[in-house]
């Protein structure tokens, strides 16, 4: 019996990436469950250079990377406007930890999110007290699961902060990306009970983009996801469903966001 199918959103030619690289997502621990997607690791060892593309989710995400036999390091990297491009050559691995969109707040609750927004930045930039040892500590284990548990005992350490207002953030994202009846966000804010201002306020400190940007990215992610999985991909149709006015505006928000037209990218 076949397993259920790989959430592939966000990553570009999926396949591709799948046959090069040794990719899987593991859960975090328990307590930790409310504030991450998943943690996702990649390891490879490759006899030529292979270049991977992903259009990012938003959501800030922390990355443990060891290249060769350079050493290892950690980064936060803040949510990433454009296509993700990275260079990936000989052997390597990498750890990293996907906050859910309004997570990642509660374990640095003393600036808004959106300043993470298009950077990334030295692990030592953002958790000084806990930053030292962890590279080696997650990266270091031959077994996945003793990584899981460095990356567990990592985030544990830094106790995240119970906020509802954090809680509201991530429900909202969650609707959005869910619901593709959401289109407009004064309706959107109406519906919440929220004012247009207070929403972005709220996106902007807890999410790091803004409700608009969500909407666009999640319809992008699921252009993405069908043509990949679909043959004979009806463009107007999943406009339509995306909730564009005309086939033009998607195909103008993928080319800009993926770099090639939507056909050109199914073929």
């Amino acid at each position: 019996m076949a397993g259920p199918r790989r959430d592939t959103r966000g990553i570009v030619d999926a396949p591709e990436l799948f046959a090069r690289v040794h990719f899987r997502r593991r859960a975090p621990a328990e307590p930790l469950r409310p504030y991450l997607e998943h943690y996702w690791l990649i390891d490879w060892d490759l006899a030529e250079q292979y270049t991977s593309h992903v259009v990012p989710h938003p959501s800030v995400n922390v990355v443990f990377q060891r290249y060769g036999e350079r050493p290892g390091f950690g980064e936060v990297a803040g949510i990433g406007l454009g296509l993700f491009t990275q260079q990936l050559e000989g052997t390597g691995r990498v750890c990293g930890v996907q906050f859910r969109p309004g997570g990642f707040r509660p374990f640095a609750p003393d600036r808004p999110v959106s300043e993470w927004t298009g950077q990334r930045l030295p692990l030592a930039d953002v958790f000084p007290v806990t930053a030292a040892e962890a590279p080696n500590a997650v990266l270091d284990p031959a077994e996945e699961d003793a990584r899981v548990a460095a990356l567990d005992a990592f985030l544990l350490a830094l106790g995240p902060v119970a906020d509802p207002q954090a809680d509201l953030a991530m429900a909202l994202v969650h609707r959005i990306r869910t619901d593709r009846t959401i289109r407009r966000v004064a309706d959107f804010a109406r519906a919440e009970g929220l004012s247009v201002r207070a929403l972005q306020r709220l996106f902007a400190v807890y999410v790091g983009v803004s409700p608009k940007w969500c909407i666009l990215r999640y319809r992008i992610h699921e252009a993405l996801e069908r043509a990949t999985t679909e043959a004979d991909l009806d463009w107007a149709r999943l406009a339509s469903e995306l909730g564009y006015s005309d086939q033009a505006h998607l195909v103008r928000d993928f080319t800009a966001t993926v770099g090639v037209p939507p056909t050109a990218y199914a073929r």
